[in-house]
């Protein structure tokens, strides 16, 4: 994209990052090459030590639709680069291994994949990992002080939609000469913009709200070019390159990003209000919810209130099972951010590896229902919760 007047975000969605086609094309093209041609040894080694930009190799990235899609993942969050990655996992690996060495600090809930590689798997490579609530931020400064140097967090969190200060983190964590990586897929680039706040880096899994179709599994990390150095060889060398083909795929699925979470968000926020009533619903995690704990401070760092909710129904696990189970609109499936709408009990998916125990620390119930709002009319979906709600009750 060529013209720098600062443009919304819709229209960056459209046009960041896209190459002009020789022969036409609105889009940059899918470049399927592994590896690329050069004149002369001279012009390669331009490429392989950085005096120049240019195609080379794919497992490095420097692939051209590759490099399109990274531009315009940066223009999302409004940073000076992006990398791309196979998974939100990969792409949290290469930021742990790259910025975390010296210790990490995870603040309140997020995804069971991620607790269980910062609580199991980065202290047998003896990093340094630490795991505290939102009830335990007055541990954050003994934390830094003692040398980690990077601290994590979703805002708003899975699945209880907690929300954090991060300007206040951020400034806490600088102070202490850390850095501050935010996971941004359940808000998405529509509804928080991390960087803005002071966050050092944003992190998605771009199979959820980026892709929003559930046909590809990605991961973004984006900050600064300075910052994103480093990691690049750990992307390049553990393997964790999309191929150009879930490039093109994601690259294509954010044009529509905007619109997406949009209606998501106002379908999401019916949904909600819909269930605050309802009888058999004990509570609403939602933050476009006045009463909801995190309402004001989301209100203030957010533009919008997402597409994920969760409810907690007057059951117990099997109980909550048997309305999950009469669902028709609403399929059960672990993931996010699609066109479809979701749903899952968080006991049995995405904190299923987690002890009984910890699950009870973290408040993560058996009678919790993570909504996943997708495209559907919220009419419909608000139907289909009442009739699973009603009927598991008779």
């Amino acid at each position: 994209m060529h013209n720098k007047t600062p443009m919304h975000l819709a229209t960056r969605c459209v046009h960041a990052g896209e190459l002009d086609d020789a022969q036409g094309s609105p889009h940059t093209p899918l470049y399927t090459t592994t590896t690329f041609k050069f004149a002369s040894t001279e012009a390669i080694l331009d490429v392989v030590e950085g005096r120049a930009a240019g195609s080379l190799y794919t497992r490095y990235g420097l692939n051209p639709t590759i490099q399109s899609l990274e531009a315009k993942l940066a223009s999302l969050e409004g940073a000076e680069a992006a990398f791309a990655f196979c998974s939100g996992m990969a792409a949290e690996t290469a930021l742990f291994l790259a910025h975390g060495r010296e210790g990490v600090v995870c603040i309140g809930d997020a995804y069971g994949g991620t607790l269980e590689m910062l609580a199991e798997q980065l202290p047998l490579l003896g990093i340094d990992t630490h795991l505290i609530l939102g009830s335990e931020l007055d541990r954050l400064d003994k934390l830094l002080a003692g040398g980690a140097r990077l601290v994590f967090l979703e805002t708003p969190t899975n699945p209880a939609l907690e929300v954090f200060d991060l300007a206040a983190i951020a400034e806490k964590a600088h102070a202490h000469g850390a850095l501050l990586a935010v996971d941004n897929t359940f808000a998405s680039p529509v509804n928080q913009q991390p960087l803005a706040l002071g966050a050092d880096f944003a992190v998605h899994s771009a199979t959820k709200y980026l892709g929003g179709h559930s046909d590809l599994t990605a991961g973004a990390l984006m900050g600064s070019q300075e910052l994103l150095a480093p990691i690049f060889g750990w992307r390049k060398n553990l393997g964790s390159m999309p191929a150009p083909e879930t490039c093109n795929l994601l690259a294509r699925s954010l044009r529509t990003l905007v619109v997406r979470v949009r209606q998501q968000n106002a379908s999401a926020q019916a949904v909600a209000e819909a269930m605050a009533l309802h009888p058999r619903v004990q509570r609403v995690l939602y933050p476009g919810l006045p009463d909801f704990p995190g309402h004001e401070l989301a209100a203030k760092q957010m533009s919008d209130f997402g597409g994920m909710l969760t409810i907690e129904v007057d059951a117990d696990t099997e109980g909550t099972a048997a309305v999950v189970d009469r669902l028709k609109l609403f399929a059960i499936a672990p993931s996010l951010g699609g066109a479809e709408s979701l749903v899952t009990q968080p006991v049995t998916t995405t904190h299923h590896g987690l002890s009984e125990t910890e699950r009870e620390r973290r408040g993560i119930s058996g009678a919790m229902v993570r909504l996943s709002v997708g495209l559907e009319d919220a009419e419909d979906l608000i139907a289909d919760l009442e009739q699973a709600l009603s009927v598991a009750s008779g």
